[in-house]
């Protein structure tokens, strides 16, 4: 017996997708603004904590939180309960704040504004020394202010090292590497300092570092452990999403390249200085993956 297929018979339309809402679009909003709290975290607040779930579950919803975020000129890098919705500004948004600007309200000499950037690069360079570190989301950096003004410094005794054996040990051409125009300039600057009042100077290299891993705390980059060796911290989810980002950099990459953090099973520390090199005190750097 043959039976032939009823010819009038069809599947069931897919149901159309729910229309949204004004309710939606505010939620939507509410999560990035949730996300510009750079300090919130979803584990602190039901509300974020919910928007993050409705986020990973509700595709449409996802969209419309991210097409509001792109709205904004920001650039969605995670969203998750770990991260929140962890964003970063696109270079032309009102949210960007510049390296540039950064600098120019910490430091008044443009030489000054120039160690502000040598320190912030410095800092993610020791968080996360190696690819497996950035790839990692469990993994925590820690950093402390003595340990990356030692780091800088080994790193440019390395350069004046390497200047010397090749002969070179003058004013690097204008096509030198980035770091190899720089490290004169960190080397001939007082590690401290002092005032009349003995307070630490700000434009000292170590008063230069502690200048930038409070802007990192402000921008919930990194927390504080303790005042350990000038100040302690360890990162963030969120500093973790920057760097991957940097991470590609020529700068970082050559700083990297010295070999002046010593990485063996997991744990990292500054490589022990020469004899001849006078480092900061306790500025031994350990890493940790808490």
């Amino acid at each position: 017996m043959i039976t032939h297929p009823d010819a009038t018979w069809a599947p069931d339309p897919e149901p159309a997708p729910a229309p949204i809402t004004p309710a939606d679009v505010a939620d939507a909003a509410r999560l990035v603004s949730f996300g510009l709290q750079a300090k919130l975290l979803p584990a602190r607040d039901a509300e974020y904590a919910e928007l993050i779930r409705r986020h990973r579950e509700d595709p449409p919803f996802a969209r419309l939180a991210d097409a509001v975020a792109t709205g904004m000129g920001l650039v969605v890098l995670e969203v998750s309960p770990r991260a929140g919705m962890a964003v970063a500004a696109a270079e032309e948004s009102v949210f960007a704040v510049r390296m540039g600007d950064y600098s120019r309200r910490a430091a008044a000499e443009s030489t000054d504004r120039f160690l502000h950037g040598l320190a912030h690069l410095a800092v993610a360079a020791m968080a996360f020394p190696r690819p497996e570190d950035l790839a990692d989301d469990g993994y925590l950096g820690r950093v402390s202010v003595n340990g990356v003004d030692a780091f800088v410094r080994q790193a440019c005794r390395r350069l004046e090292q390497q200047a010397e054996a090749a002969g070179a040990n003058t004013d690097p051409a204008s096509d030198a590497p980035g770091l190899e125009s720089a490290w004169r300039v960190w080397a001939r600057r007082s590690a401290t300092g002092a005032t009349k009042d003995a307070r630490r100077l700000a434009g000292s290299t170590i008063g230069i570092v502690s200048k930038a891993v409070l802007f990192l705390v402000d921008s919930g980059f990194l927390q504080k452990v303790s005042d350990d060796s000038g100040g302690t911290y360890r990162t963030t989810a969120r500093y973790q999403l920057q760097v991957r980002d940097l991470a590609g950099s020529a700068a970082m990459a050559e700083l990297l390249d010295l070999g002046v953090v010593a990485v063996s099973d997991g744990t990292a520390s500054l490589l022990p200085a020469d004899d001849s090199e006078e480092l900061v005190a306790d500025a031994g750097l350990p890493f940790h993956a808490l």
